[in-house]
This record gives C-alpha cells, sequence and structure tokens, in this order.
C-alpha cells in the first residue's frame, strides 16, 4: 500500500506560484511606486536624463545602514538590552514607560521600522508573562508613536530624514535645531500617557537565551554603525563606505545580504523615477509648486498621509526650496492613518498575531491617539513659519 505523503505547508507555500496578488500584499509601497513609475514613463518616456533622478548617496547610505542594523538584531544586541532594564520587580508604570521609550531611543540609530520589529514582540512577551494582555493594545499604539517620533531626532532615523538631509545638503545644526524641539517634546507627552495606567507591582523574568550570541560581530558592527554616520554628516564619502561595508559584511556573514529589505531600496527608486518625471511636465509642477509655495507643511503632512511620509518627502522635495517646512511635515505627517507611515503598519501586523487580537478596537485607539498628535505637533509646527 502506498503511503499518504504527509501535509506540509511550508512545502506547499514554496510550491505555489507567486502571484501578483502576494507582491501587493507583501511590498504594498513598492508595488504603488512601481505603478507610478510606469505611468509617469507614458508621460516622460525613458531616456538617460532618467539617470540624473535618482540619488545614489541615499541608496549607498540606506544600504549600508540596513546591513550594520541588520547585523546587529541579527546577533540579538537590542533584546540583550531591554533585558538588562527590564528584568526585575518594578511597578507597572515604570515597565510601559521603558517598553515605550526603548522604541522611542533606539528609533533614533536603528530607524523606527527596526525599532518596532525588535520591541513590540519583546512588549508582547513580556505582557503575557506578567498577565497584563489587557493592556496589550496601549503599550503597542504607545511604542509605534514613540518610534515615529523618535526617529525624527536625527538623520538616520528613518529613510525620509536621510533623504531630506542629503538632497538639501543640511548641516547638522540646521537639522537639529528643526527637529529636536519637537522630539524632545514628544518625550513628556509619551510619558504623560503612562499616568492613565493603574498603579502596581510586577515581576519580569524573561527566557535565559535572551541575549548576544557572540561579542565579535557585535563590537564589528558598532565600528560600522560609526563609520555610517562619518559618511552621513560627509565626513566620509558614500562610495569608500559602500566598500567598507560590504566587504566587512562578505566577510563576517554573507548569508545577512539575503535578509535585507531591497524591497526599500527598489520604492526609493521608483520614486526618483515618478517625481523626475512629474518635474518634467509643466502643469504638474506649477500645480506642486503653487500648493508648497502656499501650504508648505500642511501639503506634506497631508501627503503622508496618503501615500506615507518617504515617497512623499521623495516627491515634493523637488517642488520646493522650503526643507524646513517638508522635514517637519513629513516627520510630523508619521503620525495620523495607520498607511502615514510604513511602521505604523509593521507594529499592526504584530499585534494581528497576538491572541485575541482585535482590529476595530487596536485601530480605533490608534486614530485616537494618532489624530490628536497630528493636530497638536502641526499647529505648534505651524508657530514657527
Amino acid at each position: 500500500m502506498k503511503p499518504t505523503p504527509s501535509h506540509d505547508p511550508a512545502k506547499e507555500a514554496r510550491r505555489r506560484p507567486f502571484l501578483p496578488a502576494d507582491l501587493i500584499k507583501k511590498e504594498p509601497v513598492l508595488t504603488v511606486s512601481a505603478v507610478c513609475a510606469l505611468i509617469s514613463m507614458l508621460f516622460v518616456p525613458p531616456s538617460a536624463a532618467y539617470i540624473d533622478y535618482i540619488d545614489f548617496r541615499v541608496l549607498a547610505l540606506l544600504f549600508c545602514l540596513m546591513a550594520v542594523v541588520a547585523g546587529l538584531q541579527r546577533h540579538g544586541l537590542f533584546p540583550w538590552l531591554a533585558a538588562k532594564l527590564l528584568t526585575g520587580s518594578m511597578h507597572r508604570r515604570k515597565l510601559f514607560a521603558l517598553l515605550i521609550l526603548l522604541p522611542f531611543f533606539a528609533s533614533m540609530l536603528v530607524t523606527n521600522d527596526v525599532a518596532l520589529i525588535t520591541f513590540v514582540p519583546f512588549a508582547v512577551l513580556i505582557l503575557n508573562l506578567t498577565g497584563e494582555t489587557r493592556y496589550m493594545i496601549f503599550v503597542i499604539v504607545m511604542q509605534t508613536v514613540a518610534a515615529n517620533l523618535g526617529s525624527m531626532a536625527t538623520p538616520v532615523g528613518n529613510p525620509q530624514n536621510l533623504y531630506l538631509y542629503s538632497a538639501f545638503g543640511l548641516t547638522a545644526g540646521e537639522f537639529f535645531g528643526t527637529v529636536l524641539p519637537f522630539a524632545a517634546l514628544a518625550l513628556p507627552l509619551l510619558m504623560l500617557g503612562v499616568l492613565f495606567c493603574r498603579q502596581g507591582d510586577l515581576t519580569v523574568s524573561l527566557p535565559e537565551n535572551t541575549g548576544v550570541d557572540r561579542i565579535e560581530p557585535v563590537a564589528v558592527y558598532t565600528v560600522l554603525f560609526a563609520v555610517c554616520l562619518l559618511s552621513v554628516f560627509r565626513v566620509l564619502h558614500y562610495a569608500v563606505l559602500l566598500g567598507i561595508v560590504c566587504t566587512a559584511v562578505f566577510i563576517e556573514d554573507r548569508a545577512l545580504y539575503r535578509t535585507m529589505d531591497y524591497g526599500l531600496l527598489l520604492t526609493f527608486v521608483c520614486f526618483f523615477i515618478f517625481a523626475g518625471n512629474l518635474g518634467a511636465m509643466e502643469s504638474v509642477r506649477i500645480f506642486l509648486q503653487k500648493m508648497l509655495a502656499n501650504r508648505p507643511l500642511l501639503t506634506s503632512a497631508l501627503a503622508s498621509q496618503i501615500i506615507s511620509n518617504v515617497p512623499a518627502a521623495v516627491l515634493l522635495s523637488g517642488f520646493t526650496d522650503n526643507w524646513r517646512a517638508l522635514l517637519l511635515g513629513t516627520d510630523l505627517g508619521g503620525l495620523g492613518t495607520p498607511i502615514a507611515s510604513l511602521a505604523s503598519l509593521i507594529s499592526f501586523r504584530l499585534y494581528m498575531k497576538t491572541e485575541g487580537a482585535g482590529s476595530g478596537r487596536y485601530l480605533g485607539f490608534f486614530t485616537l491617539v494618532n489624530a490628536a498628535g497630528l493636530i497638536l505637533f502641526l499647529a505648534l509646527a505651524q508657530l514657527t513659519f
């Protein structure tokens, strides 16, 4: 008698053909950017001018930062740091404050999406271990807001900051003078939200395997991150940085190349083409320039709600010299709708994997907190113009 083959969902998934719907689900922003680029090509046929659209410095810096952060993440640095801070007995409010502060400060160095990929699952683990799952939505939403606001504080905190810092040739003084007051204001407001949680004592005991697996690669990637910062601040040429990082990763862990988010790089390329082609269309160029001349802050924030803040920064940067309004508009515009920042979608997906997850309750609280934050910060930002 012939044996019945065992059911293997993973093997069946590999055999199933990759459909367009799969790409849309996995890379929605990349799909939209590719469609926009292709449509724009109907009006501005491909030519050698397309090369001038692409900012190779930004792509190189993004690639290097993604590689370094992926290396640090792969060897368990961030969970180890979190475990050191959170293990033991503490008040409930202190625990929640630390869970929210971790992505706030981490996002300044490793981007908001990486901070949430790292610390949202960590928060879920701790809330389950301590029996505090009733606060799951509160903690994850506040972590998301914290990551989006914390990431605005540095050029490497999110992709649009890195792009705008490079595209407008900003100095460190110009950049930090614009964003730090808003990041500093965000910190006490986030902590104010923790006061709505009840008092109480908790004990956190994490698994013994939570930690750094090997010290040597962590040291290598930490040094590489410092080298990346030298290039961000234009001390080191980006081509030299690219050579250093590619060589180091190849020697240290070449398998890392398979884990990186190449979709983000392709998204930038597509929007570089789309924005460049729009700039070549006189009627579109005049319309966008007029919108940005009248309401630059509001226009960039509203555009972020529709197409996400990274594409909004790339698209609108070619039609205004008001980098300050564009920087603040796209950074603060990360608040609002779930698609305003890709990081918000990441935390929502992670939440939906938890037991008893309810999308309606999550999106309701998410919208309330983000709308209030967006209105408050935009009103304050408007006073600076």
